[in-house]
C-alpha cells in the first residue's frame, strides 16, 4: 500500500507493515513510536531506521531529518492506521472476551468449536477452520492483532472468541475494540511479577468490562469471591444463588454435567476431565446458547469436541500407562489438575513440573508442596529458567522435603517419568503445554515437551 493511502502526505513510499516494536521492523515499515507501560517507544527511532522503517509516526519532535508525523493522540492514531492499512471493519465483527487466571485457552476454543462459523485467537494463535497461525502473545501486540481480525474478515468469518489476557489489558491492545460477550474463568494469583499486587491484577483484569457493547452480555464465575463486585452478569457455578447452578457432576469416561437454569435442566456429557473443566464446558455453554445455538445440537457437539491442544491432553503412543500434557503452571491450575487426577484412582499419579525463572518467587514452595502432596512420585524440573539457577529454583519448590525426584534437564525429567511408569499409573507432565520455546537466559531456545514426548516412542 502506498503511503499517501494511509496518511494525507504527497509519498509514494511502499508500506509493507506497521508496527511499534522496533525489533519487528523491516524494510518498508511504518514504526509508530508509542509509549508503553515499562517503555517509551520513542527512544528506539533509531534502532527501527537501522532495521529499515521508512516512516515515522510520533507525538515529539525528532531531532533529525527523517520522514515522518507528528500527531496528538498515538494510540488512536495507531489503531486507526491499522485499520486502514489491514481493511478491517471492525463494527462488523462480533467479538467474544474470555480472561481469567485459568480456563481462557480451553473456554475460548470449546466455543471456537462448538459455534458455526467462529474463530480463535488466544495461547494457541489464530485459528481459522482448521488452519492455526502462531501469534506473539495471547492476545496479540495491536498491529498483529488487527492483522489477524483482518484475516478473519478476509474469510468471511464474523464471530471471533478471543482470550483477553490481564497484560494485553495493562498495554491495551484491546482498545478500540468492543465485545458482544466478555466472560470471566476465575481471578486467583498470578502475574504478580508485572501487576505488584492482587488488587492490580484483579483491577486490570475488570478493565475488560470498559470494551463491552451497551447491549453486551457479561458472564461470571459466581462461585469466585473476587467476582462478587461485578454488576448485571449472568453467573454460573456450584453455588445455589447463580443463575446457572452445577447441581450435580458425575465422573467417568465422560463427564455428565447437571445444570439448572429456572426450570430448565440440562444435561451435558463430556470428554474433558476434571472439576476445572466442568467450569470451562459450562461457561462455553452459556455463551453458545446465548449466540442461539440450539441446546440438543450444543449438547451433542460437547459430547464429541476434541481435546484442547496442551489443555489435559491424553497422549496415545500404544503405552500401558496414560500421559497428559497439561499447560498449568499456577497454584490454582494445578492444584485443580492434581486434585482431578487423584478422583481417577490411579495406582500412583507421576508428576513431571516446575516453576518459571525471573518472576513470583512466592508461589514456588506453594506449588512444589501441592505437586508432593497429591503425587505419589514427584519430579523436579526445568520451567524457563531465564536468568536464574534451576537449581535454586527447585530448591525454593521443595524446601525441606525430601521425598521428591530432582532432574535439571527437562527431557530427561520427562523420560525417567516413563522409565518407572507401570500399568495403572499416569505421568503428568505440567507447566508447558504446547508452547514450542524454552526460556533460557534472555533466548527463547527451540523445545516442545509434546515433540520430547513422541521422540521417546519412536
Amino acid at each position: 500500500m502506498k503511503l499517501s493511502n494511509l496518511i494525507d502526505i504527497d509519498s509514494n513510499l511502499d508500506i509493507k507493515g506497521i508496527v511499534d516494536d522496533s525489533r519487528l521492523v523491516k524494510d518498508g515499515y511504518i514504526f509508530v513510536a508509542t509509549k508503553g507501560y515499562n517503555v517509551d517507544h520513542y527512544d528506539y527511532i533509531g534502532n527501527a531506521i537501522e532495521n529499515g522503517c521508512v516512516f515515522i509516526v510520533t507525538d515529539k519532535d525528532i531531532d533529525f531529518d527523517f520522514p515522518h508525523i507528528i500527531v496528538n493522540n498515538i494510540d488512536e492514531y495507531y489503531r486507526e492506521l491499522c485499520k486502514k492499512f489491514y481493511h478491517l471493519d471492525v463494527d462488523n465483527i462480533s467479538l467474544i472476551g474470555i480472561t481469567g487466571t485459568d480456563g481462557k485457552t480451553t473456554t475460548s476454543t470449546l466455543v471456537k468449536e462448538l459455534l458455526e462459523d467462529c474463530a480463535y485467537i488466544g495461547t494457541n494463535g489464530l485459528t481459522i477452520g482448521d488452519k492455526t497461525i502462531s501469534t506473539s502473545n495471547t492476545t496479540p501486540c495491536i498491529s498483529e492483532l488487527y492483522r489477524d481480525l483482518s484475516l478473519v474478515q478476509k474469510n468471511k468469518i464474523d464471530t471471533v472468541s478471543m482470550e483477553v489476557s490481564s497484560e494485553a489489558l495493562l498495554h491495551r491492545r484491546v482498545e478500540g475494540l468492543l465485545f458482544d460477550i466478555v466472560a470471566f474463568t476465575n481471578v486467583t494469583g498470578d502475574h504478580l511479577n508485572v501487576h505488584k499486587s492482587f488488587k492490580n491484577y484483579l483491577d486490570c483484569k475488570l478493565q475488560l468490562l470498559k470494551y463491552l457493547k451497551k447491549d453486551g452480555l457479561v458472564i461470571v464465575n459466581g462461585d469466585d469471591d473476587n467476582l462478587k463486585e461485578i454488576d448485571n452478569s449472568i453467573t454460573f457455578g456450584f453455588n445455589k444463588d447463580n443463575d446457572y447452578i452445577i447441581s450435580d457432576v458425575k465422573y467417568n469416561k465422560l463427564t455428565e454435567i447437571t445444570l439448572i437454569n429456572d426450570q430448565h435442566k440440562y444435561i451435558i456429557e463430556s470428554p474433558l476431565i476434571g472439576k476445572y473443566n466442568v467450569y470451562n464446558v459450562v461457561l462455553a455453554f452459556i455463551i453458545c446458547l446465548k449466540y442461539g445455538v440450539e441446546e440438543e445440537l450444543l449438547i451433542d457437539r460437547i459430547k464429541s469436541i476434541k481435546p484442547i491442544s496442551g489443555r489435559c491432553e491424553f497422549l496415545d503412543f500404544g503405552q500401558d500407562f496414560d500421559i497428559v500434557l497439561d499447560y498449568a503452571h499456577t497454584i490454582n491450575g494445578i492444584k485443580s489438575v492434581l486434585e482431578s487426577f487423584k478422583e481417577y484412582k490411579y495406582q500412583r499419579i507421576i508428576t513431571v513440573t516446575g516453576c518459571a525463572g525471573g518472576r513470583e518467587k512466592e508461589k514456588r514452595p506453594v506449588i512444589g508442596k501441592i505437586v508432593m502432596d497429591n503425587s505419589d512420585i514427584s519430579i523436579f524440573t526445568m520451567d524457563d529458567p531465564r536468568n536464574e539457577d534451576v537449581d535454586d529454583i527447585i530448591d525454593q519448590m521443595v524446601g525441606e522435603e525430601k521425598d521428591y525426584i530432582r532432574i535439571l534437564d527437562r527431557e530427561e525429567a520427562i523420560y525417567y517419568a516413563f522409565d518407572i511408569a507401570c500399568k495403572g499409573d499416569v505421568v503428568l507432565v505440567l507447566g508447558k503445554g504446547r508452547d514450542n520455546y524454552m526460556a533460557i537466559g534472555d533466548k527463547k531456545v527451540e523445545y516442545n515437551d509434546y515433540d520430547v514426548i513422541a521422540k521417546y516412542f519412536t
